[in-house]
């Protein structure tokens, strides 16, 4: 039969063979039963089939697509058709779990849910998609059309902190005063009448803290967190994606909606739609917009220069020698014993890494730690210098290719 009929058709089978029961269909991304038993909100055991079998489920490695790397753990087990038993709260539920792959390779999935009532029915799948809904100790990630909430990048950035952080002058402390505050006045913005929202763009070259800076507020400020990598989806449909966003945003609020490389995320084909949901007629309330730039002029007036949407830019220069002095000592009290600078080093490597960006100030320290642990008996200070003076030539031979 079309694939387009299989739904219809498992409905009317599950309709005759179980006329004494409700039966709820549902495709929703939150309606996963799995997830929901692994927060030990309810408990699943599998059910044979008229075979005497347990239907198959779906082993793939554990894979993070996005990162190129293997999470922890080997597998990710997951019921791709399966008949499973539900108890919860008293009540015992028959769930139904099909997929199959449509004509252009794409991945089809259902659940059939069977209860006693279809209020009890409803009700469950109220609970489970709320649940998976909120965020725990996770970063809601939004990647080809696609959610993940991402426990690993949550715990990969709790080691990061505005103690840790180094900017110029009093950059650090103005950010952070001008988040906290923003959430803390919600009914001041309210008894005046003004919109309860904030952009914030975060513009300079690479390597200048911004990134750091973005992952140190996501700690301090203790919030809900969604991080768009990517608007695009295979079938490009831009204004359905951006959509899903700032409707899942909207209902997390208040939160930070983080957009690393607006100039990239931000294309002439999904511009329009981008600037509909900053200030159309939806209401944005409680939501950060928390955005980086590389390049800022490549990214349209209408976005970065109108009032409203973001009205705050700070900017991360170069560090100066002060930022530099800051940054070599917190690097060099984390070092060991042996590998310690002097004073008087640090002070003349402050003023040598002239130019150096962050970046650029952690690999000298990290390709200096590698070397002396081939060479210890060479020394730190010498080592500091000489790796100093390579650093200078790829900034160089960097600086002559990109022109």
């Amino acid at each position: 039969m079309p694939l387009s009929i299989i739904p219809y058709y498992v409905s009317q089978q599950l309709a005759t063979l179980f006329p004494a029961k409700a039966i709820i269909e549902t495709d929703d991304f939150f309606f996963n039963v799995e997830k929901y038993s692994e927060g030990e909100q309810c408990t699943i055991a599998p059910l044979l089939n008229q075979h005497n079998e347990v239907l198959h489920g779906w082993w793939e490695a554990d894979y993070d697509f996005s990162a190129k790397e293997y999470k922890e753990g080997y597998l990710l087990r997951s019921a791709q058709n399966s008949w499973q038993e539900i108890s919860w709260r008293g009540a015992t539920f028959t769930l139904l779990t099909l997929h199959w792959i449509l004509l252009e390779g794409n991945t089809s999935g259902r659940y059939w849910l069977l209860a006693d009532t279809k209020q009890q029915a409803e009700h469950f799948m109220e609970e489970v998609c709320r649940w998976n809904s909120e965020i725990r100790n996770e970063i809601l990630v939004y990647n080809n059309g696609c959610w993940d909430k991402d426990a690993h990048l949550f715990q990969a950035i709790k080691n990061v902190s505005l103690d840790n952080l180094v900017l110029q002058g009093t950059l650090k402390e103005d950010i952070f005063s001008d988040l906290q505050g923003f959430f803390a006045m919600r009914e001041v913005y309210q008894s005046y009448t003004i919109p309860w929202k904030r952009g914030i763009l975060f513009i300079g070259p690479p390597g200048n803290g911004k990134t750091h800076t973005v992952k140190a507020l996501i700690n301090a400020l203790d919030k809900p967190c969604i991080y768009v990598k990517s608007f695009k989806t295979d079938g490009d449909d831009n204004e359905q994606n951006i959509n899903q966003v700032f409707a899942r945003t909207r209902k997390v609020a208040p939160c930070l909606l983080i957009l690393e490389d607006l100039d990239s995320l931000i294309t002439d084909e999904n511009r329009a739609y981008f600037l509909n949901e900053l200030d159309g007629f939806a209401s944005n309330d409680g939501i950060v917009i928390l955005a980086t730039t590389n390049h800022p002029q490549e990214i349209d007036p209408a976005i970065l220069d109108r009032p409203s949407r973001f009205d705050r830019k700070y900017h991360f220069e170069l560090p100066a020698l002060t930022e530099r002095t800051r940054y070599i000592k917190l690097w060099n009290a984390s070092l060991h014993d042996q590998m310690r600078l002097s004073e008087q080093t640090i002070v003349a490597l402050a003023e040598a890494a002239q130019d150096f960006s962050f970046a650029y100030l952690k690999e000298l320290f990290l390709s200096s730690i590698m070397r002396w642990m081939a060479v210890p008996q060479t020394g730190m200070d010498k080592l500091v210098f000489e790796q100093v003076e390579l650093l200078k030539k790829q900034m160089l031979s960097a600086a002559s290719y990109s022109t």
